[in-house]
């Protein structure tokens, strides 16, 4: 028998229980990474991932191990819904030695290859064709593995994004484009800045797409579901427009800027439709508050255990900026 509390139970995301403790490991995590903003132990701020957290589950919870994903700017829900530790990733928002990247990633660049985790971008869309790359790898080398890129509505108008589409679609490749459209690109809204549907852009490309509601955790780890599954058996790439809304601001300097583009009635009715208490309305009674204390716990121990990591040395600086000599190939005549 599974013990429900412990997030490795159920495989990381094999059952509602685990997909909830999840859900609210990233809300947890993200409210400590606030708090630590606020103190001043996290600098430069980050980008809150609250109120979308049933995308990165939801997505997760349908990959398998071998599958790899790219992330965004706003990474930390998806980074911990592949299974990254929360007391290295905090470490490494932190800038701690401990952190998952040695604290050189920081918070928009956090990744662990031995997880799939192909890393998190600070530029737009740009993970888009790193996914596609890592697809194609995979099909190169007859692995059998899917690329999930993640990204933001914001990204619907880079151009680097349909040129991944035309190479995804062109060479039917393991790929799946999860469109995390929170209605927002910073403050300008999507309806402003969006012609036609996100949807009608993959359709373009002939690459299938669907809209899902990106507040329900289980609705979108059917549809992810069904394209991993469908790009892993060689049916090529897949398109999913998540309907998601952020519950704080674009990044954390909003709170200081007092910005005013979206109105309280707005966050309010978005609000209703948060994915934590529609995923522990599936749950026994009393299940989700026994989650809830679990999490607790363990962020508890994950805050002390960044906050006393080593900070790095000054003399370190530029190590791994360069690569230490070129290596050929296999079989290479370089």
């Amino acid at each position: 028998m599974t013990d429900p509390s412990h997030p490795d139970s159920d495989g990381l995301l094999g059952s509602p229980a685990a997909r909830y403790r999840m859900l609210r490991l990233i809300r947890s995590f993200e409210e400590l990474a606030l708090g630590l903003v606020k103190s001043g132990a996290i600098i430069g701020g980050i980008h809150p991932y609250i109120g979308q957290e049933a995308v990165a589950v939801g997505v997760c919870a349908a990959l398998r191990p071998q599958d790899r994903i790219t992330s965004t700017h706003r990474g930390h829900g998806h980074v911990l819904a592949k299974g990254a530790a929360p007391d290295r990733l905090l470490a490494e928002l932190l800038g701690r030695t401990a952190g998952l990247n040695k604290g050189r990633g920081g918070s928009m660049h956090a990744a662990d290859f031995s997880l799939g985790i192909l890393g998190a971008n600070g530029m737009v869309g740009a993970g888009v064709p790193i996914a596609v790359g890592a697809a194609w790898s995979a099909r190169q080398a007859g692995e059998d593995r899917v690329a999930v890129a993640f990204f933001g509505d914001g990204a619907l108008n880079q151009g680097v994004l349909l040129e991944s589409f035309n190479l995804a679609a062109m060479w039917q490749l393991p790929v799946l484009f999860v469109c995390e459209n929170n209605g927002y690109a910073t403050t300008l809204p999507a309806a402003t800045a969006v012609a036609g549907s996100a949807g009608g852009r993959a359709a373009a490309f002939g690459i299938p797409a669907a809209e899902v509601d990106g507040m329900d955790t289980e609705a979108v780890r059917a549809a992810a579901a069904a394209a991993v599954e469908r790009a892993a058996g060689g049916g090529g790439p897949g398109f999913l427009e998540c309907r998601t809304y952020r519950f704080e601001g674009h990044h954390t300097m909003e709170r200081l800027m007092k910005l005013r583009y979206r109105t309280p009635e707005e966050i309010a009715d978005w609000r209703r439709l948060d994915p934590l208490p529609r995923a522990a309305a599936l749950l026994p009674h009393g299940l989700a508050a026994q989650l809830d204390t679990s999490v607790a716990e363990q962020l508890a121990v994950a805050e002390q255990f960044a906050l006393a990591s080593d900070h790095p040395h000054p003399e370190g600086a530029s190590d791994h900026l360069y690569a230490d000599g070129m290596r050929p190939r296999a079989g290479s005549t370089a």
